[in-house]
């Protein structure tokens, strides 16, 4: 059984400070399409289409034990050194009022220097920082560099005591993850892939089975980058050189006010790693190669 998973101690200054709808099939909330019954979809992302294509079905993981959303961490660790970064894109259900203060929840230095530097990245956006910038959430979606992936909507925890987050209820979990789908395709994001990320990365078998429905695999991480509220972007390359694998995802953030180091931090982190032969991958190509090995 996959119990609740206790991520490293440096969320945990994340989460404090990141603190409706009915219960519609994908179709109607503006969803991906589902997959089907088969052990696992192996096609081209999404991505790489042309912005006025429509896109190959993105690759998923088949459920898991009992049927419960499958759970993806890291790619294979053999046959080639691909590394996945992906940032996400947090905001509150709450936090508008903040915004309209003058809080910058997007960070459109760091995204210039990905594309300066053409690395291709997976961008896990909640639905309210999709209302609050749909600008560039569009723009980020119509850019073969980067792929959206849902985050939920509000960024509430999914499981109890994670990272001092609040809690949304069971009954509002599916609905949450909709939401965002719908906020996404609002904001004109036309293809956001099929993938979710736990706020705060927690999770249960409870969580895992209320999103069975919704068709999503989870996407964890296996190196921390230590990002949130850093200010130190040397010693946040540091901790994403040393944790990198063959495989890896790493979890990073775009939030200007809640992670200020991270675009200088990116631009230590992919020369390095190109120079140790690594090459940058979205999410999609490492899923789709976890699910051909077990094809």
């Amino acid at each position: 059984m996959i119990t609740r998973r206790a991520w490293s101690a440096s969320l945990c200054a994340l989460g404090a400070a990141l603190v409706g709808c009915g219960a519609h099939g994908a179709q109607d909330a503006g969803l991906p399409e589902r997959p089907g019954p088969s052990a696992a979809t192996t096609a081209s992302p999404a991505s790489t289409a042309s912005p006025s294509a429509t896109p190959s079905r993105p690759p998923t993981l088949a459920p898991g034990p009992a049927g419960l959303t499958p759970v993806f961490t890291n790619g294979p660790r053999t046959g080639g050194k691909t590394v996945a970064l992906t940032f996400d894109a947090d905001m509150t259900a709450d936090q508008g009022s903040r915004a309209a203060a003058g809080e910058r929840f997007d960070n459109p230095e760091l995204v210039a220097t990905l594309r300066r530097l053409k690395v291709p990245s997976t961008v896990f956006m909640t639905g309210r920082w999709a209302e609050e910038y749909p600008d560039e959430a569009r723009s980020l979606a119509q850019d073969p560099l980067f792929e959206i992936a849902n985050h939920s909507y509000s960024h509430y925890a999914f499981t109890p005591d994670c990272y001092g987050l609040p809690t949304i209820g069971t009954a509002r979990m599916r609905s949450d993850v909709e939401r965002a789908f719908t906020a996404f395709r609002k904001a004109g994001v036309a293809h956001a892939m099929p993938y979710f990320r736990f706020p705060g990365g927690c999770y249960d078998d409870r969580a895992l089975r209320e999103l069975t429905p919704v068709g999503v695999t989870a996407v964890q991480w296996d190196v921390v980058s230590g990002d949130a509220f850093a200010t130190d972007a040397d010693a946040v390359a540091q901790q994403v050189l040393d944790g990198v694998r063959p495989g890896s995802v790493v979890v990073m953030h775009c939030t200007r006010s809640a992670a200020p180091a991270t675009e200088k931090a990116v631009r230590t982190i992919v020369p390095e790693l190109r120079d140790r032969g690594f090459r940058f991958v979205k999410v999609s190509e490492l899923i789709g190669e976890e699910a051909g090995g077990r094809g």
